[in-house]
């Protein structure tokens, strides 16, 4: 396999005030035909949000979504009745299924929060959302990958 090395600069970028967004496939206002994703993996996405800012209620469908947090904390509140806080270290998986509606926001006042949000395609549609998190902190080894089965 034939690796391409992007840089950070060479991503799609975004800058909401609120929210500073790198992109390494098409997403949003950025589009890069040379970039739409890989097979079943559609975004990875950088995001940092303001404190106290985030992403009102808004809607996904037949998607994988993980959420890897770096630094600080993200509380999410879905249709489903969830409400958690993601901390650093965490992973929240979210099934999108059917649909589900869900919110994401910076609940420091003080600090932003730096996390990735990769969405992969499913191998099947219309399945029941379901949420879960786990959290790495205690797993973790420096430079190494972890594989998660969840």
């Amino acid at each position: 396999m034939n690796l391409t090395v992007r840089r950070s600069g060479e991503r799609g970028f975004a800058d909401h005030g609120w929210l500073v967004a790198r992109h390494s496939f098409s997403f949003a206002d950025y589009h890069d035909p040379a970039h739409m994703g890989f097979r079943s993996l559609r975004v990875i996405n950088q995001d940092l949000v303001d404190p106290a800012m985030g992403f009102p209620p808004h809607g996904h469908r037949d998607m994988e979504i993980f959420t890897v947090l770096v630094r600080g904390t993200l509380e999410h509140k879905d249709s489903m009745g969830n409400i958690a806080v993601i901390q650093e270290g965490d992973v929240q998986i979210l099934s999108a299924g059917t649909g589900i509606t869900h919110s994401e926001y910076n609940k420091n006042s003080s600090k932003e929060v730096k996390f990735l949000q990769i969405w992969i395609f499913p191998n099947k549609k219309n399945v029941t959302p379901r949420y879960d998190q786990i959290s790495i902190r205690d797993i973790q080894k420096e430079n190494e990958f972890l594989e998660l089965i969840l």
